[in-house]
């Protein structure tokens, strides 16, 4: 079952509402399992420079299938693939972004968050991500 539109607004009104009590401007962005945009929000007072950021986290959890922040591992100096946050055009390997998966466990999409720092984003994620899987239950 593919995302759908209800899912993906439902996903960014929980984040936004998050990142609100958090008083904190971010940028949402939700994908689909293509990595292609589904839904998107930026806050005012949200910084330009994480429009990019929070499709970058997106793309990340949703090519790789796991948060964002878990293909440091590969990537770092050292690692089996260092450099690989360079390839793809659109990787950010750090907290924010989160795939979505439907009921089969196949990923459908992804959410990524930017304008906070890795804790925050991740945060505000996490929230989007628990309505999102509200709408499961």
């Amino acid at each position: 079952m593919p995302l759908n539109s209800h899912q993906a607004r439902t996903i960014i009104d929980g984040a936004e509402g998050k990142a609100r009590q958090m008083g904190l401007p971010v940028v949402i962005a939700v994908l689909d399992a293509g990595a292609h945009l589904k839904a998107f929000r930026r806050m005012d007072g949200a910084v330009l420079a994480s429009i990019d950021i929070a499709l970058c986290k997106a793309s990340t959890a949703v090519l790789f299938q796991c948060n964002s922040e878990d293909v440091w591992e590969s990537c770092k100096s050292g690692a089996p693939a260092p450099g690989l946050e360079l390839t793809n055009g659109r990787l950010a390997p750090f907290g924010g972004g989160i795939p979505l998966k439907g009921a089969d466990g196949q990923v459908i999409g992804a959410l990524g968050v930017a304008g906070g720092s890795d804790a925050q984003d991740t945060d505000v994620a996490k929230a989007g991500f628990a309505a999102f899987a509200a709408l499961t239950r």
